[in-house]
């Protein structure tokens, strides 16, 4: 037992040797610095400062001394109201003379000579106001003219003259209270085109009326010309003095290209 309590007595000075020992040359590392922070948040804009005195410069002034003293170019102010118009000016000298323009496209041929633009028309429209019958075989004549432009129906003859080469339509209308019949006749048709009209009555006008295109070269006539069928063309319905009226017209729908 008191052995073991001097081996207890020694361990307790060793471990004071010891620690003495580290107290004077056992010294911990140095630790790292630390990290930098993040940067702080900008402060709030002053307050603005009142505007300069301005320069005062005495005696005479340089140019390049001004532009170094000169302020900074502003922003561009709004535009201002539009003046009034003023005074026109002198006329100024004529200037030079443009080159010529490019052709123009190819026009349209509608004639030459007599058969020009202005005069590529042709129209008409007479009125037969006799009250005696028209007599068979013959060609109608009228006493009334109500277009003829530009005078190629002859009135007297009572025909039509092509002068303009091209298409033309012809039409005819007769109101009469006996019985009638009429041809539309020409040079440039083989047969005659007839049309009738039957007046039993004879006591009621009637209306007749026929029409036809036709194809005419320069020179062809066209005309009306009354003839015999199935109707009754006695001495009784030659006398007959009734109000009778026939109208013919006729115009150039277009003329031929030349």
């Amino acid at each position: 037992m008191g052995g073991y309590y001097e081996l207890a007595v020694l361990v307790c000075v060793a471990s004071l040797l010891l620690t003495s020992r580290c107290d004077e040359s056992c010294k911990g590392t140095d630790g790292r610095p630390g990290e930098k922070g993040t940067a702080g948040r900008d402060g709030w804009p002053g307050v603005k400062g009142q505007k300069g005195e301005p320069a005062v410069i005495d005696g005479p002034v340089d140019p390049d001394d001004l532009l170094r003293l000169k302020g900074e170019i502003g922003s561009q102010g709004l535009q201002g109201v539009v003046g009034p118009k003023g005074y026109r000016g002198n006329l100024g000298p004529p200037g030079p003379i443009g080159g010529p323009g490019r052709p123009g496209p190819d026009g349209k041929s509608i004639g030459s000579g007599q058969h020009s633009a202005q005069q590529a028309q042709s129209a008409f429209s007479v009125i037969r106001t006799s009250n005696s019958y028209p007599q068979p075989k013959q060609i109608i004549t009228y006493q009334d003219t109500v277009v003829n432009k530009p005078g190629d129906f002859d009135t007297a003859a009572g025909y039509f003259t092509c002068r303009v080469p091209g298409v033309y339509y012809f039409t005819f209308q007769s109101v009469a209270k006996v019985s009638l019949c009429i041809y539309i006749v020409s040079d440039s048709l083989v047969n005659k085109l007839g049309f009738c009209d039957y007046n039993a009555n004879r006591q009621s006008e009637q209306v007749l009326s026929g029409g036809v295109v036709l194809q005419l070269t320069a020179g062809q006539k066209v005309w009306l010309e009354s003839f015999r069928d199935e109707q009754i063309v006695d001495a009784r319905s030659m006398r007959d003095t009734r109000e009778k009226q026939i109208i013919f017209s006729g115009f150039l729908i277009f003329s031929d290209p030349q």
